[in-house]
């Protein structure tokens, strides 16, 4: 199977909606910087989060230096932790549930490029995580993927599809062991 030859220049992010107005992005992206310090208290975060129209439940921790890309394109339920240092790329719409924990370092990616565009245009997707989930740290969700209410992600894993509900994810493991 061959590929076209990729024109990186020519990328256009057609059909890509960013879903608000460049205003409101710029705004965005001024105050990220102050939403991710560690100074500022948990119950700020959220209220920050929801002026910019996040839709976040009840009794929901984010911790400090967490990105978030677009904000009004982030739904989180009630009683929901998300670790320090996680990176919430939605492009798309990305949903957790309540009672879940986004670990340390965690990165749910709703962007990617097709690699069959010349262009190397989007091939964004939404993400879903059920309610009661863990994602463990450092672990990757991919676009267009979503995870069963009672899951675990294990640490260091990648999803790349569906995962069931109740299901363990486990990241690839090798060891060393002694003769």
């Amino acid at each position: 199977m061959t590929h076209p030859q990729l024109s990186l220049g020519e990328f256009t992010g057609a059909g890509y909606d960013k879903g608000r107005p460049a205003s409101v992005q710029v705004a965005w992206l001024a105050v990220a910087p102050l939403f991710r310090a560690w100074f500022v208290p948990a119950r700020i975060r959220v209220a920050i989060l929801r002026l910019f129209g996040a839709q976040i439940g009840e009794a929901v921790l984010i911790r400090h230096g967490v990105k978030i890309h677009w904000p009004w394109k982030l739904s989180i339920g009630d009683n929901t932790w998300v670790g320090e240092g996680a990176w919430i790329l939605n492009l798309e719409p990305v949903s957790i549930g309540s009672n879940s924990c986004v670990s340390q370092d965690v990165l749910l990616c709703a962007g990617s490029h097709s690699r069959k565009s010349r262009t190397f245009e989007f091939d964004n997707g939404p993400i879903v995580i059920g309610d009661g989930v863990w994602i463990a740290a450092r672990s990757t969700v991919l676009r267009g993927t979503s995870i069963g209410d009672h899951s675990v992600i294990g640490a260091n894993s990648l999803v790349t599809s569906d995962v069931p509900a109740s299901s363990i994810v486990r990241a690839p493991v090798s060891s060393i062991g002694r003769p």
